[in-house]
């Protein structure tokens, strides 16, 4: 991945966790990293396919003064966010925020936060079996792509299924989508969570009937064992109302721990 940088741009700005500084000021020090393909802008010199970076350093600068933030911690992650979603063909971004004037009443050169975000894929389940199943999952689809924090990529088709683990209840329509988001898997899945109790859903029953369900298939290649979020999510392997929609849009999808594709997971499944 290509590099773009801006290294030791000065910004004075009013940040800090005492009085003093917000309201005198200070001098920070701001380092930037963007990864990105510059490839066509090399080859086409549109400027266009690049990131500005006179024009970014003075919308950094703006950003900074605009409001007061107790910590650099909080800068550095404005500057990262504003960045990623201000131009969309950045891929990561490394904000290193110093503040040389710290009132430490020490010798010091410099103290600083460095931070590296970035745009991250996942692929979710949706399910439905209760109410208008269709609307579910239209108006949960909207939203995540209503958030500036999450933009949907691809859907699948929706295909209708019998229940899996509690069989006293009625057919599921369920699909797969490919998501961009900048949460971490944890900020993602509390977010799900979020849509599901705005869409009404109740957890009465283990597998039991839902107005949707959501749930994180694959984050990037992550491997996790946090009880908050497993990752790839568990059994999915067993489950064709994942493999078959999920094979529609990723047949190519790597299992991270199976190193199996997609395909030869739904292939493997149907020959038990």
């Amino acid at each position: 991945m290509d590099k773009v940088v801006i290294k030791d741009f000065e910004v004075f700005a009013n940040h800090g966790v005492f009085e003093e500084e917000k309201a005198l000021g200070q001098k920070f020090v701001i380092d930037i990293e963007l990864s990105l393909s510059t490839r066509e802008a090399a080859i086409t010199g549109d400027l266009k396919k690049s990131v500005h970076y006179g024009e970014l350093a003075h919308k950094i600068e703006k950003l900074m003064k605009e409001d007061n933030y107790d910590l650099i911690e909080t800068v550095a992650e404005k500057i990262a966010e504003f960045t990623l979603l201000e131009y969309p063909m950045v891929s990561f971004v490394k904000v290193r925020v110093k503040k040389p004037w710290a009132p430490i009443h020490r010798t010091l050169d410099t103290v600083y936060i460095e931070i590296e975000r970035g745009w991250h894929y996942a692929y979710l389940s949706f399910g439905s079996n209760l109410g208008d199943k269709h609307k579910n999952i239209k108006d949960a689809l909207e939203l995540i792509d209503k958030s500036k924090y999450n933009k949907v990529l691809k859907v699948s088709s929706i295909i209708e299924t019998e229940p899996w683990g509690y069989e006293n209840q009625d057919n599921f329509l369920n699909g797969v989508c490919e998501v961009k988001t900048l949460m971490a898997p944890k900020e993602l899945m509390v977010f799900l969570l979020d849509i599901e109790k705005e869409l009404k859903r109740e957890r009465l029953i283990k597998w039991g009937p839902r107005t949707l369900d959501l749930d994180v298939i694959y984050y990037d290649d992550l491997i996790s064992e946090d009880d908050e979020i497993i990752l790839p999510h568990p059994r999915m392997e067993e489950r064709e109302f994942v493999l078959a929609p999920l094979n529609e849009i990723a047949p190519n999808k790597l299992h991270p721990i199976r190193k199996m594709r997609t395909f030869e997971l739904l292939k493997n499944l149907k020959e038990i």
